[in-house]
């Protein structure tokens, strides 16, 4: 192992704890402000309440992102110095955007957002937690419209006497199809996220204390429920449309997805396959017919490029090289991603349909699969950001730059270990913190609110 190797895990490990927060973060955002709406138009106490308790788990997830996302930011300088170096004049646009705009938007209104209760007027307040959460959805626009470019570079040329990109179109860069479409299936998923989320809390609420805050739990369970199902066939359609960009500018990721060693028109979608890698083969592959043809081209009888022919293509393109990502993770990645993404769409269809007309399950276990939801989400999550990442490979950049060229040329493995290791430790350490905080404020339930007298309101005198 070397400090390549090292290196490469280390942005492995913190990218994946730092994804844990994100799409919470941006739906849930959405949601305490649409509940917050709520309370504003119908002037209901419970709503207020609501509004609250979900804020305050909100604010503790948006605190430990951001806190996860800075060491992203010093990871570039510190292992990944060349490919700073390459992409500093493309990235530098889009991120300064998303500083600039976004992340400044987010964090300035929830602070007033959080200090406003009772000193602004009440629109003013509600208009802060809306700029928040349209900044936490921005920001992500941008970070992605980044991320987008390294799959599919566009609007940049690559200056030969000092070896680095140079942008020249930052509006193709923003306009990238690749970051349009994975935006809205981020964005989807991270509904799905905040949508269980509110489904886990108010199951356990309605669960553990049937008696208190009956009601408002058993409203916030069925909009959690909703939020899930709707924002599940935003993810599905964006789904097919990324699986189409895939075939077109990463068809090596595909076929690496479904364990296509050749190519094959029509193909079936694999659902289970046993395969041999050193001989590029699989030795079981249980498909559907027709459907990877459809996904891919759109066409029933599209033909599909395979891994085999597609590394003959790469090497005549850029020369001899292993340009086969590994096979196995993104396989599985791929089906936990989908079938994960497919169950949690399930309970929230399923728990629409039990809790109608102002039913609530009987049965505990109901509950339990309510609540267990939420990780599979979170797993699923993470299985597509393994996919988009892992499935890049060996590239950083595709076609431009390659990841063992874009470690810091000075970095020895002792300093990455050592790194490595701080950070694993310390993300270990606010994973407890995180967890404890939420689930002492999740126990402690909604606090009983008295509503914001809007300033110059009539006030009586004397009150009892």
């Amino acid at each position: 192992m070397d400090a390549l190797d090292l290196a490469r895990w280390q942005f492995g490990i913190t990218t994946i704890y730092h994804f844990l927060f994100v799409p919470l973060t941006i739906g849930l955002s959405v949601v305490v402000a649409a509940l917050q709406t709520a309370w504003h138009r119908t002037g209901k106490t419970e709503y207020l309440r609501a509004t609250r308790f979900f804020g305050k788990l909100f604010l503790i997830n948006f605190a430990m992102g951001v806190v996860t996302g800075i060491v992203q930011e010093f990871q570039f300088g510190m292992n990944w110095s060349t490919y700073s170096t390459f992409v500093g004049d493309v990235f530098g646009a889009p991120l300064a955007l998303e500083a600039l705009l976004a992340f400044f938007l987010e964090s300035t209104f929830i602070g007033l957002w959080i200090f406003g209760w009772d000193k602004l007027p009440k629109r003013v307040h509600l208009a802060t937690i809306w700029a928040a959460a349209i900044g936490s959805n921005l920001s992500a626009y941008f970070i992605l419209a980044a991320n987008a470019w390294m799959r599919h570079p566009v609007g940049f040329e690559v200056n030969e006497a000092t070896g680095r990109a140079q942008l020249t179109d930052i509006g193709a860069v923003l306009t990238n199809p690749q970051a349009w479409s994975t935006y809205t299936h981020v964005l989807g998923a991270s509904f799905v996220v905040a949508g269980l989320f509110v489904v886990a809390v108010s199951a356990y609420r309605l669960w553990r204390h049937r008696d208190a805050d009956h009601e408002m739990f058993r409203k916030a369970l069925r909009a959690g429920l909703l939020t899930t199902v709707v924002a599940g066939i935003v993810v599905a359609a964006s789904g097919d449309h990324q699986a189409k960009l895939m075939a077109q500018d990463e068809p090596m990721k595909l076929a690496a997805a479904e364990a296509l060693w050749r190519t094959e028109a029509p193909t079936g979608f694999s659902l289970f396959a046993v395969g041999d890698v050193e001989g590029s083969r699989n030795v079981v592959n249980v498909q559907v017919p027709y459907v990877l043809s459809f996904l891919a081209t759109g066409e029933f009888t599209g033909e599909v490029e395979g891994i085999v022919e597609l590394q003959e293509r790469f090497e005549a393109q850029f020369g001899p090289g292993d340009y086969v990502p590994n096979v196995p993770v993104l396989y599985w990645a791929f089906r936990l991603m989908m079938g994960l993404g497919g169950a949690a769409i399930g309970v929230g269809v399923l728990g629409l349909w039990i809790t109608r007309r102002g039913r609530l399950p009987e049965r505990g276990w109901t509950y339990g699969v309510a609540m267990l939801a939420l990780p599979a989400a979170l797993a699923a999550n993470i299985a597509g950001w393994v996919l988009t990442e892992i499935g890049r490979q060996p590239w950083t950049v595709t076609g431009e730059l390659l990841t063992a060229a874009s470690v810091s040329p000075g970095v020895s493995l002792g300093e990455v270990a050592f790194s490595l290791t701080t950070f694993t430790l310390l993300y270990g350490a606010l994973a407890v913190v995180e967890v404890r905080l939420l689930w002492r404020y999740v126990q402690a339930g909604p606090a009983h609110v008295t509503p914001t007298v809007e300033p110059g309101a009539r006030v009586p005198a004397f009150t009892y």
